[in-house]
């Protein structure tokens, strides 16, 4: 084909010729559209492959938003950019060359334009049932294999009213998601929508695929109704925005579709079509189809699958299959519920315009394997996924049928260091287990010694990397759910459903490890003469990322975030802060927990092992396992406050290696948290909370510091290095090393912001280099007018002032409303009395730091409620000894701004606070200068510190 017909190529490329056709459409997608328009100018083979359209298509789409079709991608593209008029009378019609083939581009071409006729039969491979009784249904599929239901919909409205033109009529200005093409998020009215399926000719047409359908169009959630089958949802007890997505409505026309892949969270689904028909592929859980791959990343398990699209796969790959590698087939008809048990892989194309609508759910069947893949580390998500391929080793055989294959895999020469890729074999056969020998496989080689693949969870189980500890271990970020939402799932279950605790506890010890975490409860209680725990209190409380136990009244945290060093300091610290309190006498005493007990839990010769400590010195544990020279061993508190900031503020990966977790029992304080309560209560009610936290606020910024230890020698730079020393000799030594982090953010403010994804404008993005202060220092040191520097002082800080460390008394429970929600009264004089706990991660700083997290969180951003906050908090946000005087000689300075001062802190924070910033005030996701944000969200600040008295400003 090349010789006969292909000479234009050579001589219109030049060198680029030798690049294939493929390569060099990736290459020309990597560059802008203005680019793309100029190369096109470069010569005829480029002007086609500048033209393509699945290239606008992809540019298109990469710009996010709203979405009109306007009969062309590159129209559409120009369109959105501002680079088309449509006052012009002739859309330029494209040129044609002779004398150039593509059978890349022919095979593109041909996905857009081929009928699915072929596609009409079916072998009936999927069973197919009217309907199941539940017992039925749990006995023989549930879990086991993919079923096809055919009555369970018989009764729902949306049997006759969701069709293409009646869901038009109803809602056609009604934006919808459109399947991800790209990281943006892109939305069509529907009326749009399908007028694009009615013009559209591409290879691999966008389709309606709404998880929040039921928020813009909440009419359409009365249309159907969760069969019988699957109405047992574990995920039911979180609240709807705690959940992970579960429901979608589906839209979409003739070949499109979902390509390979297995659901969310080893999750179970059921999909129900309305109109039209679906030809659906699936394998079993472990067998990767043909052509596609599966990407393992080894730092934080998460799983990334490389497809074909749907249509690709079946007229490219699906042919050349031999019938024994074919997948289990079937074609879905209106009206009819197709099961997918959890694990299972499955594709789907769309034969001719449909609409559907599915949810995913958890119950008693894949609960397990739900929690399992929650749990952090990469091996038993590469296992649940692709089975016994995702086994480092020499080989695998299938002594009946196939020759050894060598797992090749794990050592393709463009793998990144940290990924494996697991390619699914076509010499494997379509069958529920894979059988296998030969494996080197640290810890479990006995045990997969010639023994099959099996999507058993105690099968699955022996993967999980059991040296990770799951509570200071990073969660996948492609997890269905949070970890602080896990704990809280799990910990809702127990309370909710206690005929069920051993599945729920088997879950638990996946997820979250907490039979290793009980063990040590237990320990911890015996040591002190404390109750047993009761049945009751068998798992952790609250989201935080240490595990805490509430036993017979006492509260028991165990430090595990972070690593040794940083839960050893942040003990330290915690027992240092407490001892200030009582020897300065500070009324805050009474707004915090009472310490009934401290220590250090060892794991010594298979028991844990309690040691007491009350942070003053080294114990000999401590140092046998964790040998720290710490220029602090002749104070009084050795590992606290001015060591944190010198040594523990870096956290080493994990704990693993020290079988050593700190550990403190305090008393439980009276109240409510505010997070479970806020909801119910009125706005002065909240305003009396305010005024309170400022009472208590002002008392933490005004203890004392202790004395600042040594600083570190001269040279020694991996001391410096561990301490982030400040290298500018004009700021105070206790703000070094709050400035060297400043600075280290700062210095890559772009890629760390991109990385929190949407939630920060793009156009911020690129400004917040020359918003920031060329050195941090600038916040907290200020230049009088006669040149002098000013130094204010640091204070004490919470850093985690949030709606869940928050408990208030004088809320009452009065009863149930109509409407089954709870009703509460507040005693405005005992809702004086508040408590703050969780003071692991105190630290030295500017006390705005507290404001920012206490604003955006517990006030979420209502200036009412900031302002009370200040009228009793009436404080400077610095401390010194000329303060006031700096406010005035320094008036016009930017850095004395409060709000600026906190917009700083809040782009360089190590939380994504901005997006919270983003979400409260929406109106800002159109801002164009970070000044626009300060001003709205931190001006309030101003105002108060121009309202501070000279003589108070001087405290």
């Amino acid at each position: 084909m090349e010789a006969a017909g292909n000479g234009r190529r050579e001589a219109a490329l030049g060198a680029l010729a030798a690049l294939p056709d493929e390569v060099l459409c990736a290459v020309v997608d990597l560059l802008t559209p203005a680019d793309i328009g100029r190369l096109a100018c470069a010569s005829s083979v480029l002007y086609i492959l500048c033209n393509e359209e699945p290239l606008w298509m992809s540019k298109c789409l990469s710009i996010g938003g709203p979405l009109e079709y306007k009969g062309s991608w590159k129209k559409t593209t120009l369109c959105r950019l501002g680079l088309y008029s449509e006052n012009k009378d002739v859309w330029q019609k494209p040129r044609h060359f002779d004398g150039f083939n593509s059978l890349y581009l022919y095979r593109r071409w041909y996905r857009c334009f081929t009928t699915l006729s072929s596609f009409n039969f079916d072998d009936g491979h999927v069973e197919r049932k009217d309907d199941l009784l539940l017992d039925q249904f749990r006995s023989h599929y549930d879990g086991k294999g993919p079923v096809l239901l055919t009555k369970l919909a018989e009764t729902w409205p949306a049997r006759t009213k969701w069709t293409v033109q009646q869901l038009t009529k109803d809602f056609g200005e009604v934006p919808f998601r459109i399947s991800q093409r790209s990281p943006q998020k892109i939305t069509m009215k529907l009326k749009d929508y399908v007028s694009y399926m009615e013009l559209q000719h591409d290879e691999d047409p966008l389709y309606i695929f709404d998880d929040k359908f039921g928020e813009s169009a909440p009419a359409l959630l009365e249309d159907y109704s969760v069969p019988h089958l699957f109405q047992e949802d574990f995920f039911d007890i979180l609240e709807y925005d705690q959940r992970p997505a579960y429901r979608w409505l589906i839209i979409g026309p003739e070949r499109s579709g979902a390509s390979w892949h297995v659901d969310p969270g080893l999750t179970s689904a059921w999909n129900t079509l309305l109109c039209g028909r679906k030809r659906w592929a699936l394998y079993p859980p472990g067998r990767v189809p043909g052509g596609v791959t599966v990407h393992v990343n080894d730092e934080d398990g998460d799983v990334d699958i490389e497809t074909p699209t749907s249509l690709q796969w079946w007229l490219d790959i699906y042919p050349h299959l031999a019938e024994h590698e074919k997948p289990l087939e079937c074609t879905q008809l209106p009206g009819e519920t197709i099961f997918v048990p959890s694990g299972w892989w499955h594709c789907v194309l769309n034969l001719e315009t449909t609409v559907a609508v599915t949810q995913n759910f958890v119950n008693q069947s894949n609960f397990h394997h739900v929690c399992l893949d929650m749990a952090p580390g990469h091996r038993h998500k590469g296992v649940c996924r692709a089975g016994l391929l995702a086994v480092p080793g020499k080989s695998f055989k299938d002594s009946e049928k196939h020759p050894s294959v060598t797992m090749s895999g794990w050592n393709h020469p463009d793998m990144s260091r940290k990924e494996k890729r697991l390619k699914g074999s076509e010499q494997l056969r379509t069958s529920n287990s894979i059988n296998a020998s030969a494996f080197e496989f640290s810890g479990v080689q006995e045990t997969l010694e010639n023994q099959d693949f099996s999507y058993d969870i105690d099968f699955l189980s022996q993967f999980l990397e059991k040296e990770m500890d799951h509570y200071s271990s990073a969660w996948s970020p492609t997890n269905s759910i949070g970890q602080r939402e896990a704990r809280e799932w799990l910990r809702r279950l127990w309370v909710l459903k206690p005929e069920l605790r051993d599945l729920i506890w088997k879950g638990a010890c996946l997820a979250i490890n907490v039979d290793k975490w009980y063990s040590c409860l237990e320990e911890i209680c015996a040591c002190h003469s404390l109750p047993s725990p009761t049945e009751d209190e068998k798992l952790p409380v609250g989201t935080g990322s240490n595990p805490v136990f509430i036993v017979s009244g006492n509260v028991i945290k165990m430090y595990a975030e972070g690593g040794l060093a940083y839960s050893v300091h942040g003990l330290g610290t915690e027992l240092e802060f407490y001892d200030l309190l009582q020897k300065s006498g500070s009324p805050l005493i009474n707004h915090i927990p009472e310490i009934i007990a401290s220590g250090f839990l060892e794991y010594k010769d298979d028991i844990y092992g309690t040691i007491p400590w009350d942070g003053r010195g080294i114990p000999d544990v401590l140092a046998k396992h964790y040998p720290l020279e710490v220029p602090y061993l002749n104070s009084c508190f050795p590992l606290g406050l001015w060591s944190k900031q010198r040594f523990g503020m870096n956290s080493s990966p994990d704990v693993s290696d020290r079988p050593i977790w700190p550990y403190m029992v305090t008393k439980k304080c009276k109240g409510d948290i505010f997070a479970r309560i806020r909801d119910m209560l009125s706005k002065p009610d909240v305003l009396h909370l305010a005024s309170s936290l400022g009472v208590q606020m002002r008392n933490i910024h005004l203890l004392p510091l202790p004395p600042l230890g040594p600083a570190p020698k001269s040279g020694d730079n991996d001391v410096k290095e561990m301490a982030g020393a400040c290298d500018d000799a004009t700021i105070l030594p206790e703000w070094h090393q709050l400035v060297s982090t400043l600075n280290r953010r700062k210095q890559n403010v772009k890629r760390r912001l991109a990385n929190w994804g949407s939630s920060v404008p793009q156009v911020l993005i690129e400004k917040a280099e020359e918003y920031l202060p060329p050195n941090m220092g600038f916040l907290i040191k200020f230049v009088k007018d006669d040149g002098d520097l000013a130094y204010p002082c640091p204070s004490w800080i919470h850093s985690d002032i949030m709606d869940d460390n928050i408990l208030i008394e004088g809320i009452t429970k009065l009863s149930s409303s109509g409407d089954n929600k709870r009703v509460y009264e507040a005693d405005l004089e005992k809702m004086n009395v508040i408590h703050i706990i969780d003071f692991s991660d105190l630290s030295i700083g500017d006390p705005l730091c507290d404001i920012i997290p206490l604003h955006l969180d517990i006030f979420r951003g209502d200036t009412d409620l900031l302002w009370e906050f200040l009228r009793s908090y009436q404080l400077p946000f610095l401390r010194g000894e000329s303060i006031t005087d700096i406010y005035k000689s320094v008036k016009n300075s930017k850095f004395t701004r409060a709000s600026y001062r906190a917009m700083c802190y809040c782009i360089l924070h190590e939380d994504n606070v901005l997006g919270a910033i983003f979400s409260l005030w929406k109106e800002l996701r159109a801002a164009t200068s970070w000044e626009e944000v300060e001003n709205l969200v931190w001006g309030e600040l101003n105002r108060y510190q121009d309202s501070l008295e000279p003589a108070v400003g001087s405290a």
